[in-house]
């Protein structure tokens, strides 16, 4: 494990060498000469903590931003394809799926303002500074794509750590929104404008927006989906339609691989208890006093049945991990970064297996000391029927020294 982990250090040192001679005047060929012969191929996971290390070593977010572009050539060719056995990106209505869908209509538009560059480079007529004028104001609705991506998508990456790529991309979608707004300002008032200028800013506009988009699809989208849980792509989704689509009238309404937990347990012969009492093996209750008892309780609890399936969880004052009822009726794997989903399928399999009963974690968060416990829950005859997590802060309790007698005057 340990020449995994140095190896991937080496070649982080490798890469940010490489960079560094790119901003020293390397040309590109060069580079990519040395990058062939020496690395094999490289993670969008891997650019991320590359730029982040360059700008913790002290290059300004700009250096690493004009080096962007070079970097996007070096690594064209280079990236490694993220194999996965399903791809949630594929489906219809999945926030990155709908992002490709605008970049394919960007490209057509691009493609078209173009032609219509060509057209005017020949003959500035009416006509032509008018189509491109028209193809300008439709390249503006990109704004909603950008905003998109930096309101909903970047908070996911900062909270991941993952905060050199959002910054650097943030300043490009910046850059371009500029151009664009510097190409419409001159198309608006063409008279005694230099015409090949305005073509040449023009094209130079359409570039950039092609370059995002390599950027965004080679770079950008592979490590979000390496990175967030279809949970947080939930949530991205839920936000959209607020902001809006680029050269989309409307998205399709993603649905998220999920079951409804009512007709599972109904479907299995069991019925609602809503009007009368649950015999427990000491005592009776109602569902209404077994909710409000569990919400009570000073911790979290999150009930995952015997096929995987979030079922319940508590909803104390005091939570440690954020939950949202989205998550009722999905399977627990695709409620965790897929970075972490190994980790939460083998306590599982270890709990349902019979080889634990629980497993525990604790870890600080802030001024908290978090306790995580997970319980194979069984029935009386040993069968397994899910796993529950328990989270508590208990850093209170360690704090607990001598003893207490008396109740509190406040």
């Amino acid at each position: 494990m340990s020449e995994v982990i140095n190896n991937r250090e080496y070649r982080q040192k490798i890469l940010k060498e490489l960079i560094s001679e790119l901003h020293s005047g390397k040309s590109v060929d060069e580079v990519k000469e040395r990058f062939a012969k020496l690395i094999e191929g490289v993670s969008p996971t891997e650019i991320s903590e590359m730029e982040h290390s360059l700008m913790m070593d002290g290059m300004p977010v700009e250096e690493v931003q004009r080096l962007c572009d070079v970097h996007a050539a070096v690594f064209k060719d280079s990236i490694e394809e993220i194999h996965r056995p399903q791809k949630p990106e594929d489906v219809p209505g999945h926030p990155v799926h709908t992002f490709k869908l605008e970049n394919k209509k960007i490209e057509s538009l691009i493609d078209k303002i173009r032609a219509d560059i060509e057209k005017f480079r020949s003959q500035d007529t009416h006509e032509n500074i008018q189509n491109l004028r028209n193809d300008f104001e439709k390249l503006w609705e990109i704004d909603k794509h950008y905003l998109r991506k930096e309101n909903l998508l970047f908070p996911f990456m900062e909270k991941y750590q993952i905060t050199a790529p959002p910054k650097v991309m943030w300043g490009v979608d910046d850059e371009i929104r500029d151009a664009i707004k510097v190409v419409r300002a001159i198309l608006s008032d063409y008279s005694n404008v230099n015409k090949e200028q305005l073509a040449d800013k023009a094209e130079e506009t359409a570039v950039r927006v092609k370059e995002m988009i390599f950027k965004e699809e080679n770079i950008l989208f592979p490590m979000v989906m390496e990175t967030l849980s279809e949970d947080e792509w939930f949530i991205i989704e839920e936000g959209s339609s607020e902001i809006g689509y680029s050269l989309l009238e409307n998205a399709v309404k993603w649905k998220p691989v999920k079951i409804s937990v009512e007709k599972k347990v109904e479907s299995a012969g069991e019925e609602p208890s809503n009007n009368g009492y649950i015999k427990f093996d000491a005592g009776i209750m109602s569902p209404n006093e077994i909710n409000a008892i569990l919400n009570t309780l000073p911790l979290d609890m999150t009930f995952v049945d015997k096929d995987g399936i979030v079922k319940y969880f508590t909803q104390g004052k005091e939570r440690i991990f954020a939950r949202t009822k989205a998550i009722i009726g999905r399977e627990v794997k695709n409620c965790h970064p897929p970075a972490s989903v190994h980790i939460v399928e083998k306590i599982v399999e270890d709990l349902s297996s019979g080889k634990k009963d629980n497993e525990d974690f604790w870890i600080k968060m802030g001024d908290k000391f978090v306790y995580i416990r997970y319980f194979a829950v069984r029935n009386a005859k040993g069968e397994y029927l899910g796993t529950i997590e328990v989270t508590q802060d208990i850093k209170p309790i360690q704090d607990i020294t001598g003893e207490k007698r008396l109740a509190s005057s406040t």
